[in-house]
């Protein structure tokens, strides 16, 4: 009766699962974007969305909820019905970092999501305000070493992969530098191209733009090789300042206990997006790679990173009330 009983059971649970499969997605998708809109995660999602769309069906639309470093956006999908119909813009930031920096989330970045796949990878392209008198890295570490906790440097918010990759790059460049959080990658750069602030650890895609008009200068990319997007630019490395290496990345997850068929046909419409000619393009002209990894694949990558920036936060001391 017992093995009956779990027997029906069990059926009784696949039945259910095939039959949310079957009938997915049965609306628009709500994709919450927890950044800013117009900032290197925004562009990347909006880019995939529109194409993965069209494969599944239905309209996927962005939700931006910028704030908290990324935390406030993340939360909504982590409290969102498991059903496939809202999923989460996941970054290095709110997964792979938030964690160590918050004493309290509430989120659990590996219990409460179910990865889909990884979308892209990028550098982040250290910037300064043209009225900064430094044309190198080492420059720009001789002013700050002249002027300790004289010159600010923004980010996308605290617990962002811009705020961390700053303080490894702080940290091993050996320099004390004034933190200035902002609710995403937008504010930030607005206000570097401003003067308000000096420095910033940018992604590419939203740093192009102004590079080319001469708004910002860029001294270095944050990746172990040259960014295709901006060959020019030595790494960090070769800027004489190897171990300040990072990687921004970006993924889609749904909320923890999405049916597995809805994954895998998550997966396979976002990857085939990714594949799609003039989104490759789109992407790898922005100054991103894209991937496109299995969910499996995307879960392992996630669990690794959480390894890498626990040790990096834990170095740098770095903090959030």
């Amino acid at each position: 009766m017992v093995l009956a009983l779990a027997l029906g059971a069990a059926s009784a649970a696949e039945a259910q699962s095939a039959g949310a499969t079957a009938a997915f997605p049965a609306r628009p998708i709500r994709f919450i974007v927890p950044n800013a809109a117009g900032g290197s995660t925004d562009l990347v999602a909006r880019t995939v969305a529109h194409k993965a769309g069209e494969g599944l069906g239905q309209q996927i639309v962005i939700d931006n909820r910028p704030g908290s470093g990324g935390i406030i956006g993340t939360e909504l999908v982590a409290k969102a019905q498991a059903d496939g119909h809202t999923l989460l813009m996941g970054t290095i930031g709110n997964l792979a970092i938030s964690p160590h920096l918050y004493r309290k989330l509430a989120y659990d970045p590996i219990k409460d999501f179910a990865p889909v796949t990884q979308l892209a990878s990028a550098a982040y392209m250290l910037v300064i305000h043209p009225s900064v008198p430094a044309k190198s890295v080492k420059e720009l570490v001789a002013l700050a070493r002249s002027r300790p906790s004289q010159l600010n440097y923004a980010s996308a918010g605290s617990g962002t992969g811009s705020h961390l990759s700053a303080e490894l790059f702080r940290s091993v460049a050996g320099i004390a530098l004034v933190h200035v959080p902002y609710k995403g990658g937008t504010p930030a750069i607005t206000d570097v191209i401003g003067g308000q602030v000096q420095i910033m650890l940018n992604g590419i895609p939203s740093s192009l733009p102004h590079l080319k008009t001469g708004r910002i200068r860029a001294l270095a990319v944050t990746t172990t090789t040259r960014s295709p997007a901006a060959p020019e630019l030595p790494t960090m490395a070769e800027a004489g300042y190897p171990g300040a290496e990072s990687t921004s990345w970006t993924g889609v997850l749904a909320p923890a206990g999405t049916p597995a068929g809805v994954i895998a046909r998550l997966n396979a419409d976002f990857v085939q997006a990714l594949r799609t000619p003039e989104v490759s393009a789109r992407l790898s002209a922005d100054g991103a790679v894209p991937v496109g990894s299995s969910a499996a694949e995307f879960a392992a990558y996630l669990r690794s990173e959480l390894v890498k920036w626990g040790k990096v936060v834990r170095a740098s001391g770095a903090t959030v009330n």
